[in-house]
């Protein structure tokens, strides 16, 4: 069964071994064709329309899943290797584990945001931006300088506290626990996170940078820890819904999965803690 560990708890040939799947993913194009998915769904997803990664309830299922398409192309790379998850809530600073030249590298330069460390830095030549929005094809990073602050373990905690998963009009309005943990109301938590990295990952193309999957792990994990302490409060809506993915309705852009099969994440992986 694979474990994703909090990246603070990493070992050092963990480390490596992560990065090392990572970089063979951009190598052999496997990891662009994320990028590439991600962006149009990010461009596709409307508060009036369709939506179904973004703005939606489907928002935290198709997450999971994103995940495990990925993390099990890491796993074709190296058996061993597992996604690890960044909490945000306590490592809260640029100088936290997770920047350092030894795993993710740290921010980018003032000038242009560039990152000058680390595996996925443009000098290092293995990182190069082939799905983007502009003409810069290295990664970039402004840590602190979009939203000084990360969400606090308090914030997270007035989230995990919500009763309901969701409600209408089910996009950015709605109240409950689905969009106040993806940010568009309330306290902020991942869309926040996003900016406070900034670069590419204030982006639609933020896959760009590793720490998407670090980041969106740990939004992965607040799901489980939600469902752990609300058990009779499920997935909604369950059914008849325009423009959003009901509980039994096929995700695009897979054919074979529905929410209902993405609840129980232990079916996959667990969590260290």
């Amino acid at each position: 069964m694979t474990v994703r560990k909090n990246q603070a708890t990493l070992t050092a040939d963990e480390k490596r071994r992560f990065t090392g799947a990572v970089l063979e993913l951009k190598r052999n194009g496997r990891y662009d064709e994320f990028v590439r998915t991600h962006n149009a769904f990010i461009m596709s997803d409307t508060d009036s329309g369709e939506r179904t990664g973004h703005r939606s309830p489907s928002f935290l299922p198709w997450h999971r899943r994103f995940l495990l398409d990925f993390e099990q192309a890491l796993q074709s790379v190296d058996s061993t290797v597992a996604l690890p998850y960044w909490d945000w809530s306590t490592d809260r600073t640029v100088r936290a584990s997770l920047w350092a030249p030894d795993f993710l590298g740290g921010t980018g330069r003032s000038s242009d945001g560039r990152v000058m460390d680390g595996p996925f830095a443009a000098a290092a030549g293995n990182w190069p931006m082939n799905i983007r929005v502009d003409g810069r094809s290295f990664l970039r990073r402004s840590l602190g300088a979009g939203v000084r602050e990360l969400p606090t373990a308090a914030e997270v905690e007035s989230v995990l506290s919500m009763s309901t998963y969701d409600m209408a009009p089910y996009n950015s309005a709605s109240d409950g626990f689905r969009n106040h943990l993806e940010g568009w109301r309330g306290v902020n938590l991942h869309n926040r996170v996003h900016v406070w990295v900034g670069g590419q990952m204030a982006t639609g193309v933020s896959p760009n940078d590793p720490v998407f999957w670090l980041h969106h792990a740990y939004i992965d994990k607040l799901w489980a820890e939600w469902q752990r302490r609300h058990p009779g409060a499920g997935y909604v809506p369950t059914g008849g819904t325009p423009d959003v993915v009901d509980l039994d309705e096929t995700m695009k852009p897979w054919n074979d999965v529905r929410p209902a099969d993405l609840l129980d994440h232990t079916k996959f992986y667990t969590f260290d803690v």
